[in-house]
């Protein structure tokens, strides 16, 4: 396995920030590791990356411990924290060579060049760091998640502050990363995790709700009840079609279109027919809803 945790445990004064964590990762797989903020997503990543040291528990990267193996670990992985620290005075192609002296990488000219061409800092590589955009900062932090070219990546957060272009340009560079590395990344944007991982794990309050393939974490962890987007060619009256026994309730897009949500067991194909038939209309179009990744985080963390 690339990536171990066992009983994972940090407290911070009478705070515990993640609660006996377990979970495991192997070679070439992209894993979104999601929570609200607070969950101790970010603890956990810190952990992994040998910038903070567990409670109690073990975490192991590529078999060795993080809290025994901390400087041979960290020229095995690459790491982008969530608030990316650079050195805003420096050059791009400064601070990169300066990355590339900690990491005592024997040819830095070749892993600069490489990491600046990946990451699409070609145009922006002799400017300060300071006088970069939001977006282009990220791709430095980045860059220098890459300079050692690592086994394993983790990556938190690696897509803030990218505009939908440049977010869809990192998306490719990850995934073409994932062919083979282990990568862990967590993200707010699920769409984003839903396009990358093919298996997410979901921490919230500490502990681990849920871990598994996305497919089956939206099988598993969906809404039990049916939902159809419907419209139909004529204006319906709402209130009428809430009526049918069956239907819980109903999302309003227009006098038109709508979309029903009803328990698992309910035929919605057939009652929405019957209804089109008695009130002298045709359905234009039909399609079932697909369970959301953001629907299912949203059921899974919101207790309150």
């Amino acid at each position: 396995m690339s990536i171990e945790v066992q009983n994972l445990t940090k407290i911070y004064g009478n705070q515990k920030a993640i609660d006996e964590v377990s979970f495991s990762i192997g070679a070439s797989e992209i894993v979104g590791f999601l929570g609200p903020n607070g969950a101790g997503k970010s603890t956990t990543m810190k952990i992994l990356s040998g910038y903070v040291n567990e409670t109690s528990g073990s975490a192991k990267i590529l078999g060795m411990d993080t809290s025994q193996d901390g400087l041979k670990i960290k020229k095995r992985i690459g790491y982008l924290p969530e608030l990316n620290p650079l050195y805003g005075d420096m050059y791009v192609k400064e601070y990169l060579g300066f990355i590339t002296d900690i990491h005592k990488i024997k040819n830095p000219k070749s892993a600069i060049d490489r990491v600046i061409e990946s990451t699409g800092l070609e145009r922006e590589c002799q400017k300060k760091i300071n006088q970069l955009s939001k977006g282009y900062k990220q791709r430095v932090g980045l860059a220098q998640a890459l300079i050692n070219d690592p086994d394993v990546l983790i990556l938190d957060e690696p897509t803030s502050g990218l505009d939908p272009n440049q977010m869809k340009e990192i998306r490719s560079l990850i995934l073409s990363l994932g062919e083979n590395k282990t990568i862990l990344l967590s993200s707010h944007i699920m769409q984003e995790v839903e396009a990358m991982c093919s298996r997410v794990i979901i921490i919230n309050k500490g502990k681990i709700i849920a871990d598994d393939t996305l497919d089956a974490v939206k099988k598993n962890w969906g809404n039990k009840n049916n939902s159809v987007y419907v419209r139909f060619r004529d204006a319906i009256d709402h209130s009428k079609l809430s009526s049918i026994f069956g239907i819980q309730s109903i999302d309003l897009v227009d006098d038109k279109t709508f979309i029903i949500y009803s328990e698992g067991s309910t035929d919605l194909a057939e009652l929405l027919f019957n209804f089109a038939v008695s009130s002298d209309t045709i359905i234009v179009e039909q399609k079932e809803q697909e369970k959301s990744l953001e629907s299912i985080f949203q059921k899974l963390t919101d207790h309150d």
